[in-house]
């Protein structure tokens, strides 16, 4: 029994021409491998995407210039990821001089520091408005950030890779409560300080917080990606501009 590409190779009667190279009558070689692509490919599942509920906890160290999260499961308390800023040895010594809102930076989201990569976020160079980009493992878009303007100490809108509006980020840095909610005023999702599971006892600094997804969210991955990006977005980007008790709305 022949492979399945080869039995779908043939079956598009591709020819061999003199000059070495393959035609393929109905359609063309591109069309072709993206349709094979769309039906035979399966993304691989990452086991921290499972979750409908994550702790995110900065580390401290002292005079730092990029951020790191830890991201563990509240529930048991083991470690599921790694959120880290991966920048240009330039930008960590313009920092220094700089307000790092005006930064380009880069955020990897792993397994573990070493292990697979689930999602990146991508801030580049802002002066007035800030935008946000996520990827995928794959280097594909999967959504942005946009901030608001003149509404007072900001806020952002999450956008899908459509370019739709997928959610707004409502709340206030006072006691480190956000609700994500859609146009339609569904809520996606919430970052709190609250939480009575396992890890309670590390809800002592502002450092640490929890992400939940909604239950009808637990199938998909990249929308709790586009809800887990939005919170660190809200630390590491949106957080040093608004400061301590600034609303978002």
């Amino acid at each position: 029994m022949q492979p399945l590409w080869k039995a779908r190779f043939h079956a598009e009667e591709s020819t061999f021409s003199k000059s070495g190279r393959w035609h393929f009558p109905y359609r063309p070689a591109k069309l072709f491998l993206a349709e094979f692509a769309a039906k035979f490919y399966k993304p691989i599942a990452r086991p921290m995407l499972e979750l409908q509920h994550f702790l995110i906890k900065e580390r401290v160290a002292f005079m730092k210039t990029t951020d790191t999260y830890d991201i563990f499961d509240p529930e048991t308390g083991k470690q599921v990821g790694v959120a880290s800023e991966v920048i240009p040895a330039y930008v960590s010594i313009l920092r220094l001089l700089l307000p790092k809102k005006l930064m380009p930076t880069k955020v990897e989201v792993r397994e573990h520091p070493e292990g697979a990569l689930v999602f990146t976020i991508r801030k580049p160079v802002a002066f007035f408005r800030e935008t946000v980009e996520v990827y995928d493992a794959q280097d594909e878009k999967i959504g942005r950030f946009q901030s608001k303007l003149f509404v007072i100490g900001g806020g952002f809108w999450v956008y899908d890779q459509n370019d739709k509006q997928f959610a707004e980020v409502k709340g206030k840095w006072t006691g480190w409560e956000f609700r994500f909610v859609t146009p339609d005023g569904v809520e996606l999702g919430q970052v709190s300080k609250k939480w009575a599971g396992v890890l309670k006892e590390l809800f002592t600094s502002a450092d640490n917080y929890i992400v939940s997804v909604a239950d009808h969210l637990a199938e998909q991955p990249i929308a709790k990606m586009l809800l887990l990006a939005a919170a660190l977005a809200i630390d590491i980007v949106y957080y040093e501009r608004g400061g301590a008790g600034v609303e978002i709305d």
